[in-house]
Protein backbone atom coordinates (compact mmCIF):
# COMPACT_ATOMS: atom_id res chain seq x y z
CA UNK A 1 0.00 0.00 0.00
CA UNK A 2 1.39 3.33 -0.62
CA UNK A 3 0.32 6.77 1.11
CA UNK A 4 -0.33 8.58 -2.43
CA UNK A 5 -3.01 6.08 -3.22
CA UNK A 6 -4.57 6.38 0.37
CA UNK A 7 -4.81 10.41 1.23
CA UNK A 8 -7.33 10.25 3.51
CA UNK A 9 -4.50 8.90 6.35
CA UNK A 10 -3.32 12.18 6.22
CA UNK A 11 -6.48 13.92 6.30
CA UNK A 12 -7.80 11.77 9.05
CA UNK A 13 -6.39 10.97 12.35
CA UNK A 14 -6.79 7.31 13.90
CA UNK A 15 -7.33 5.44 10.96
CA UNK A 16 -3.82 3.46 11.13
CA UNK A 17 -5.85 2.33 14.75
CA UNK A 18 -8.90 1.30 12.84
CA UNK A 19 -7.44 -0.99 10.09
CA UNK A 20 -5.36 -2.94 12.52
CA UNK A 21 -8.55 -3.40 14.79
CA UNK A 22 -9.93 -5.18 11.17
CA UNK A 23 -6.62 -7.12 10.71
CA UNK A 24 -6.39 -8.41 14.41
CA UNK A 25 -9.00 -7.29 16.74
CA UNK A 26 -9.59 -4.34 19.55
CA UNK A 27 -8.40 -6.73 22.14
CA UNK A 28 -4.92 -7.10 20.53
CA UNK A 29 -5.06 -3.82 19.07
CA UNK A 30 -4.55 -2.53 22.71
CA UNK A 31 -2.13 -4.99 24.23
CA UNK A 32 1.56 -2.28 23.83
CA UNK A 33 -0.84 0.54 25.39
CA UNK A 34 -2.02 -1.70 28.06
CA UNK A 35 0.97 -3.76 28.69
CA UNK A 36 4.09 -1.43 28.08
CA UNK A 37 3.54 0.63 31.68
CA UNK A 38 2.35 -1.57 33.47
CA UNK A 39 4.35 -5.04 32.72
CA UNK A 40 6.88 -4.27 30.46
CA UNK A 41 9.04 -1.20 31.27
CA UNK A 42 10.02 -1.88 34.61
CA UNK A 43 11.47 -5.15 33.69
CA UNK A 44 13.02 -3.09 30.15
CA UNK A 45 14.80 -0.59 32.90
CA UNK A 46 15.57 -3.46 34.62
CA UNK A 47 17.42 -5.60 32.09
CA UNK A 48 19.36 -2.37 30.65
CA UNK A 49 21.31 -2.29 33.86
CA UNK A 50 22.89 -5.13 33.15
CA UNK A 51 24.44 -3.84 30.07
CA UNK A 52 27.77 -1.72 29.57
CA UNK A 53 26.73 1.71 30.83
CA UNK A 54 27.95 4.27 28.43
CA UNK A 55 26.69 8.19 29.61
CA UNK A 56 23.71 7.79 26.79
CA UNK A 57 22.71 4.70 28.27
CA UNK A 58 22.56 6.01 31.75
CA UNK A 59 20.91 9.13 30.94
CA UNK A 60 18.33 6.79 28.91
CA UNK A 61 17.73 4.58 32.14
CA UNK A 62 17.77 7.22 35.02
CA UNK A 63 15.05 9.38 32.87
CA UNK A 64 12.81 6.03 32.20
CA UNK A 65 12.79 5.81 35.99
CA UNK A 66 11.73 9.02 36.85
CA UNK A 67 8.06 9.99 37.05
CA UNK A 68 9.24 13.10 34.45
CA UNK A 69 12.15 14.67 33.04
CA UNK A 70 13.60 16.21 35.84
CA UNK A 71 17.39 16.57 34.94
CA UNK A 72 17.67 19.75 34.53
CA UNK A 73 21.53 20.08 33.50
CA UNK A 74 20.73 18.08 30.53
CA UNK A 75 17.08 18.56 30.39
CA UNK A 76 16.91 20.68 26.47
CA UNK A 77 18.94 17.22 25.53
CA UNK A 78 17.13 14.53 26.51
CA UNK A 79 13.62 12.36 25.75
CA UNK A 80 10.95 12.11 28.57
CA UNK A 81 10.51 9.04 30.51
CA UNK A 82 8.29 7.42 28.23
CA UNK A 83 10.15 7.49 25.07
CA UNK A 84 13.66 7.05 27.18
CA UNK A 85 12.19 3.63 28.12
CA UNK A 86 11.25 2.75 24.61
CA UNK A 87 14.92 3.72 23.65
CA UNK A 88 16.34 1.66 25.84
CA UNK A 89 14.89 -1.43 23.46
CA UNK A 90 17.76 -0.25 20.96
CA UNK A 91 20.62 -1.15 23.95
CA UNK A 92 18.56 -4.42 24.29
CA UNK A 93 18.68 -5.18 20.96
CA UNK A 94 21.94 -4.00 18.82
CA UNK A 95 21.28 -2.86 15.74
CA UNK A 96 23.59 -4.01 12.83
CA UNK A 97 24.01 -1.88 9.90
CA UNK A 98 23.33 -3.02 6.50
CA UNK A 99 24.88 -3.26 3.26
CA UNK A 100 28.39 -3.23 2.15
CA UNK A 101 28.52 0.81 2.58
CA UNK A 102 27.93 0.20 6.24
CA UNK A 103 29.68 -3.13 7.41
CA UNK A 104 29.45 -3.70 10.81
CA UNK A 105 27.53 -2.94 14.15
CA UNK A 106 25.48 0.42 14.29
CA UNK A 107 25.72 2.09 17.85
CA UNK A 108 22.31 2.27 19.47
CA UNK A 109 22.60 6.33 19.64
CA UNK A 110 22.69 6.02 15.65
CA UNK A 111 19.91 4.08 15.64
CA UNK A 112 17.71 6.17 17.51
CA UNK A 113 17.36 8.45 14.21
CA UNK A 114 15.85 5.49 12.63
CA UNK A 115 13.15 5.16 15.24
CA UNK A 116 12.73 8.90 16.31
CA UNK A 117 13.43 12.48 14.75
CA UNK A 118 12.83 15.20 16.78
CA UNK A 119 12.15 19.16 15.60
CA UNK A 120 11.80 21.94 17.21
CA UNK A 121 7.79 23.69 17.05
CA UNK A 122 7.72 26.22 14.52
CA UNK A 123 10.07 25.12 11.76
CA UNK A 124 8.75 23.35 9.02
CA UNK A 125 7.92 20.21 8.43
CA UNK A 126 7.99 20.29 5.07
CA UNK A 127 11.32 21.11 4.95
CA UNK A 128 12.28 17.87 6.87
CA UNK A 129 10.18 15.77 4.10
CA UNK A 130 12.14 17.58 1.33
CA UNK A 131 15.61 16.70 2.86
CA UNK A 132 14.91 13.27 2.68
CA UNK A 133 17.23 11.96 0.28
CA UNK A 134 16.91 8.04 0.21
CA UNK A 135 13.39 5.70 1.35
CA UNK A 136 13.41 5.13 4.52
CA UNK A 137 10.66 2.61 6.93
CA UNK A 138 8.57 4.31 8.98
CA UNK A 139 9.57 6.23 11.57
CA UNK A 140 8.58 8.93 13.84
CA UNK A 141 9.15 12.73 13.88
CA UNK A 142 8.46 14.96 17.06
CA UNK A 143 7.74 18.07 17.32
CA UNK A 144 7.95 20.45 20.42
CA UNK A 145 9.68 22.92 22.30
CA UNK A 146 12.57 20.08 23.63
CA UNK A 147 12.73 16.54 23.38
CA UNK A 148 11.39 15.88 26.87
CA UNK A 149 8.30 18.77 25.92
CA UNK A 150 6.49 17.26 22.60
CA UNK A 151 3.99 18.65 21.42
CA UNK A 152 2.94 16.20 18.34
CA UNK A 153 3.77 13.24 16.65
CA UNK A 154 3.84 12.21 12.80
CA UNK A 155 4.78 8.96 10.85
CA UNK A 156 7.06 9.53 8.12
CA UNK A 157 6.20 7.55 5.27
CA UNK A 158 6.70 7.97 1.51
CA UNK A 159 8.34 11.14 1.85
CA UNK A 160 5.18 12.02 3.19
CA UNK A 161 3.41 12.63 7.23
CA UNK A 162 0.62 11.44 9.35
CA UNK A 163 -0.42 12.90 12.44
CA UNK A 164 -0.40 10.84 15.30
CA UNK A 165 -3.54 10.18 16.87
CA UNK A 166 -1.83 10.08 20.17
CA UNK A 167 -0.34 12.93 21.80
CA UNK A 168 2.02 10.20 24.29
CA UNK A 169 4.98 8.87 23.87
CA UNK A 170 3.62 5.05 24.36
CA UNK A 171 0.88 6.07 22.07
CA UNK A 172 2.69 7.63 18.90
CA UNK A 173 5.19 4.53 18.94
CA UNK A 174 1.79 2.09 19.32
CA UNK A 175 0.88 3.70 15.85
CA UNK A 176 4.19 3.53 14.42
CA UNK A 177 4.24 -0.06 15.33
CA UNK A 178 1.08 -0.50 13.65
CA UNK A 179 1.64 1.59 10.56
CA UNK A 180 3.91 -0.89 9.15
CA UNK A 181 1.38 -4.18 9.31
CA UNK A 182 -1.42 -1.13 7.87
CA UNK A 183 0.79 -0.44 5.23
CA UNK A 184 2.12 -3.75 4.62
CA UNK A 185 5.85 -2.16 5.64
CA UNK A 186 8.68 -4.18 6.39
CA UNK A 187 10.86 -3.39 9.53
CA UNK A 188 13.89 -1.64 9.36
CA UNK A 189 16.77 -3.75 9.40
CA UNK A 190 18.69 -2.05 11.55
CA UNK A 191 15.60 -2.37 13.98
CA UNK A 192 14.49 -5.61 12.99
CA UNK A 193 15.16 -7.32 16.39
CA UNK A 194 13.46 -4.44 18.33
CA UNK A 195 10.07 -4.78 16.41
CA UNK A 196 10.15 -8.64 16.61
CA UNK A 197 10.61 -8.28 20.12
CA UNK A 198 7.39 -5.81 20.72
CA UNK A 199 5.66 -8.05 17.93
CA UNK A 200 5.81 -11.41 19.53
CA UNK A 201 6.46 -10.99 23.14
CA UNK A 202 4.33 -7.57 23.99
CA UNK A 203 1.32 -7.85 21.01
CA UNK A 204 2.33 -11.59 20.71
CA UNK A 205 1.83 -11.77 16.74
CA UNK A 206 2.72 -14.49 14.86
CA UNK A 207 4.62 -16.71 17.34
CA UNK A 208 7.01 -19.06 15.96
CA UNK A 209 6.00 -17.91 12.37
CA UNK A 210 8.73 -15.31 12.95
CA UNK A 211 12.78 -15.59 12.94
CA UNK A 212 13.76 -14.64 16.38
CA UNK A 213 17.55 -13.80 17.50
CA UNK A 214 18.44 -15.70 20.74
CA UNK A 215 17.82 -11.94 22.59
CA UNK A 216 14.51 -11.88 21.67
CA UNK A 217 13.62 -15.59 22.80
CA UNK A 218 15.83 -15.15 26.03
CA UNK A 219 13.68 -11.52 27.16
CA UNK A 220 10.38 -13.17 26.15
CA UNK A 221 11.12 -15.62 28.44
CA UNK A 222 11.96 -12.98 31.68
CA UNK A 223 8.74 -11.74 30.35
Amino acid sequence: MHLSEYPRFKDVKGLIEQDFVELFGEATSNTFKERWPTAFKDKIIAQSKGLHRTAELQELIDVAESSDHVNSDREDMGWDSDMSGILLLLYLFPPSAQGRKRPGKMAAAQAEKLLVVFQKTGTSIQQHLDSIEERRQPYLFATGTKKSRIHGYYIILDKQAIACQAVSAVGAFDELFKAHFVFGTSYNNALYKMYTFIQTTIFEIDIGKVRATPRVAELRAVN
